[in-house]
């Protein structure tokens, strides 16, 4: 897969991109990940990417222009007839290094944007080639959401910038693809992957501080096992976060369960559950 990000702090990636699963992915050429200085598509002296808001306001706005050019540069696309484009100031990033590959879904980090989840991880692991196009500052000018194929958000908070935003997508996606993590079933065992949170985990040594690892799972029976973990990510979910319950996928023995839950006044340790 390609990954590509465009903003004002593009060095914002290097520690994240270049440690860990990132840089393990990139190693393996699971990933190709380039990060682009918006500024090398600016014409003046400053490099200027932003401006004062129309009608008055605190902040100020990005320009649409470098965003624009920016993106023709990154696709291999010529500028639209009547526009002046050409390089005034040196480049200090890396110039494109796709512009005849496969045409990138871009994506827009933004509050106005489709919340973030476990499904649009995968959705965007499916693409062949990410554009993370990063917004900083007050916003961006609405004209460049006209680029946009996804916008996305976080949640419903502000950050400083659209940089810190897309890592977390950008890892979100990357966990999903072939090859990246040490197990193979390793991203289809997480939370929110079936809807529900995951249950518990538990390594060295059995006993901790007066606290045991739960006999279940010193038991050999992976069958005992399962059935555990399902009954705790059930009950998990049901206490911490009810809402995911409305859409996630039960059986009827998943619903059983929770009727049981229930109807023991879900007193968590009537059924050996553990919140913690």
């Amino acid at each position: 897969m390609i990954i590509e990000t465009l903003s004002t702090f593009p060095l914002m990636y290097e520690s994240v991109m270049g440690s860990s699963m990132m840089k393990r992915a990139r190693e393996r050429g699971i990933i190709d990940f380039t990060a682009y200085d918006l500024r090398d598509w600016t014409h003046d002296r400053h490099r200027t990417t932003d401006d004062d808001p129309y009608g008055g306001g605190a902040g100020l706005v990005m320009r649409c222009e470098p965003i624009y050019e920016a993106v023709d540069a990154l696709c291999g696309r010529p500028a639209p007839e009547g526009v002046v484009t050409g390089r005034e100031q040196p480049l200090t990033g890396p110039a494109p290094q796709h512009p005849q590959g496969p045409a990138p879904t871009t994506v827009f980090l933004t509050p106005c944007g489709r919340r973030f989840d476990d499904a649009l991880a995968t959705e965007l692991a499916g693409c062949e080639r990410l554009l993370f196009v990063c917004g900083h500052y007050e916003g961006i000018d609405e004209r460049a959401y006209d680029l946009a194929d996804y916008q996305v958000s976080l949640g419903d908070y502000v950050l400083t910038s659209g940089e810190l935003a897309s890592m977390v997508v950008i890892d979100a996606v990357v966990r999903k693809l072939d090859g990246v993590l040490g197990a193979p079933d390793g991203a289809t065992d997480e939370s929110f992957v079936e809807g529900l949170l995951e249950a518990p985990q538990y390594t060295r040594p059995a006993v901790f501080r007066g606290r045991e690892v739960p006999a279940v799972l010193l038991s050999g029976d992976h069958g005992a096992v399962a059935r555990w973990r399902r009954e705790q990510s059930l009950a998990r979910t049901a206490a911490l976060r009810p809402d995911l319950l409305c859409q996630a996928p039960l059986t009827p023995a998943d619903r059983s369960f929770l009727d049981s839950c229930a109807s023991s006044g879900a007193d968590p340790a009537a059924h050996g559950i553990i919140f913690r």
